[in-house]
């Protein structure tokens, strides 16, 4: 947004202005840490046209700029403390999930009970199943991907593999269609569709892919990004979940990533996720049976899609979007902390900037638009509290307003009007105590803690840019950029997938894994280079807070110092490009 970023470096430009102003009146000797009601008479006493104007500047200060300013940052602290309050209850209802060792368990079945390793033996006892693998340009890491849904355990004559291209590269299509008939050579039943248009980007490739006949033959679709791995067992150990439970629409699998500890980047990401998954999708599972779909790695009963519309073009979240709209219509979704499938971590800023972008700007698109609907629908009053209130206005909209607003824009003016104050609780305290809490369900990461607290505050202005952009529908709201895949999936999941394979399922069918691992690992093109890109935004914020960490020293406010130091070399080092991979 260039109105955005025109106005940061309009209040870049006035604090250096400020700065400049306050250093030459700690020159004369004017006491910059006492109250402003009494600088102003010892200043009138000073003749000199620099002592008037400063004076009247105090004055402004003071009787104008200050009420607003504190009023604002006493706002913003009421919604940072709701957003801890929840935060916090969160941590404690799983606490009392581990506690109490509640999870969902599968009622007995012929595929979840005894006799379910012979797959061929018990084949009429396992439900139909249809696998759609929807990519576009992802030539890094198509093999893997499709090598893994083919050897899942599951009767061949119950599953159909749907490899959904969307590439508009030649190439990489022709290669995708290649892998796929090498696989029906080997006896998987496994189709190949390409789009020329891409209307509607992943939910158009899902809705066209849904509109095939012989889906009618099928009772569960599950989904899987093209970066993702399921183990052979998955479908075992989620589609079980559904007998005896008419009312489940979905079943949620846990994300685990191969390349979580590549770089500082993917470290805190996986901080993140791991909250994500551990917590939040727990939480609501178990108390709620409703959370957002993650896109992938999840298993849905059709008849829940169909019965909620199914699949539409009509935001960058489309997984959030059914997601709601099968809540309205009273199914129930489960989430399996248990079962986890592999997947990529964006490796550059590039890619997770983008992700991110669409993340946070899409689930304001379909606020504005299910809103009416919510209101509307027949669910309970809690339900519809939760999902207004605490699914979209607390964790989707007051998140990234807080957090940019209170510690990017009103900590840096409060150096500048001194005479409006953020408390240190607030500025380090509670901040330190929610990113403890973030850290818990990744205790490995604990010496990331300082890194991972600073990253969410920088990440805070592509949130809150992203945020303004899909709830006013600016331009920038409906970008979609598929997030840049590595191709690092481990080599060892894919062979791994021939020792886990029961040898009756794979008698005459298996693929030369080994040869597709090879294939699949990363190469180094050592001819490409890679460079670092400028963002003017996270730099001109960046100088902005540095300016008030100097500012600060002339009010000996020690830890407010350290924060906007610390703060802006970590927004310079973001603005640089530093953190992650470069970008090709």
């Amino acid at each position: 947004m260039a109105r955005f970023h025109g106005f940061l470096r309009a209040f870049l430009l006035l604090s250096v202005l400020l700065l400049a102003v306050d250093v030459a009146a700690h020159v004369q000797g004017w006491h910059l840490s006492g109250a402003a009601a009494a600088v102003v008479p010892d200043l009138l006493a000073v003749e000199g046209l620099f002592a008037a104007a400063y004076a009247s500047w105090v004055r402004v200060r003071l009787e104008y700029l200050a009420p607003g300013l504190q009023f604002l940052a006493n706002a913003c602290v009421v919604l940072f403390l709701i957003q801890s309050a929840d935060r916090l209850i969160l941590c404690f209802g799983c606490l009392w999930i581990k506690l109490k060792g509640i999870k969902p368990v599968p009622k007995a079945s012929g595929s979840g009970g005894k006799g379910s390793d012979d797959v061929e033996a018990g084949a009429d006892e396992f439900p139909m199943v249809l696998v759609q693998i929807p990519m576009c340009n992802e030539k890094e890491v198509y093999q893997q991907s499709i090598g893994a849904v083919c050897n899942l355990d599951w009767p061949r004559s119950n599953f159909l593999v749907q490899v959904l291209d969307d590439s508009d590269d030649a190439a990489t299509s022709a290669l995708i269609k290649e892998e796929v008939e090498k696989w029906q050579r080997e006896g998987v039943r496994i189709l190949y569709r390409h789009r020329v248009i891409r209307d509607g980007y992943k939910a158009g490739n899902l809705k066209s892919a849904m509109n095939c006949s012989y889906v009618k033959d099928y009772e569960f679709v599950v989904i899987f990004d093209a970066d993702f791995q399921p183990q052979a067992d998955f479908l075992k150990r989620t589609v079980p979940h559904f007998k005896g439970n008419e009312d489940v629409g979905l079943v949620q699998a846990r994300w685990s990533f191969v390349n979580k500890d590549e770089n500082l980047l993917t470290r805190l990401q996986n901080i993140n996720l791991c909250f994500h998954f551990e917590v939040e999708q727990q939480v609501n599972g178990v108390f709620l049976n409703f959370f957002g779909f993650n896109g992938t790695a999840g298993v849905w009963r059709i008849k829940a899609l169909e019965d909620s519309g199914g699949w539409m073009e009509r935001t960058t979240v489309e997984d959030m979007d059914i997601a709601v709209r099968a809540h309205l219509k009273g199914w129930k979704f489960l989430y399996v902390n248990d079962v986890e499938c592999q997947c990529e971590l964006p490796e550059s800023y590039e890619a997770y900037r983008k992700q991110q972008h669409r993340w946070h700007s899409g689930p304001m698109q379909l606020f504005r638009l299910c809103f009416v609907d919510i209101i509307k629908s027949k669910i309970g009053v809690w339900k519809k509290f939760n999902l207004i209130f605490l699914f979209f206005l607390l964790r989707k909209l007051i998140l990234p307003f807080y957090s940019f607003t209170l510690f990017c824009i009103i900590l840096p003016m409060t150096m500048f009007v001194p005479e409006a104050e953020l408390p240190a609780w607030v500025v380090c305290y509670i901040p330190a105590t929610m990113s403890l809490l973030n850290i818990l369900p990744a205790p490995k990461s604990f010496p990331f803690i300082v890194p991972y607290l600073l990253f969410e505050n920088t990440m805070s202005v592509t949130k809150f840019n992203a945020m303004i952009s899909g709830l006013f529908q600016l331009g920038s709201a409906y970008e979609w950029v598929v997030t840049k895949k590595s191709g690092r999936s481990s080599e060892g999941d894919l062979v791994s997938l021939v020792e886990k394979q029961p040898k009756q399922q794979r008698v005459g069918s298996a693929p030369n894994l080994d040869s597709l691992a090879k294939e699949s690992c990363p190469k180094k093109d050592l001819k490409k280079k890679k460079h670092n890109r400028i963002y003017q935004k996270e730099l001109a914020l960046s100088f902005l807070l540095l300016t008030a960490a100097a500012r600060s020293l002339l009010s000996v406010q020690g830890i407010h110092f350290y924060f906007l130091l610390f703060q802006g070399v970590s927004f310079l080092v973001v603005g640089l490009d530093l953190i992650g991979e470069q970008v090709e």
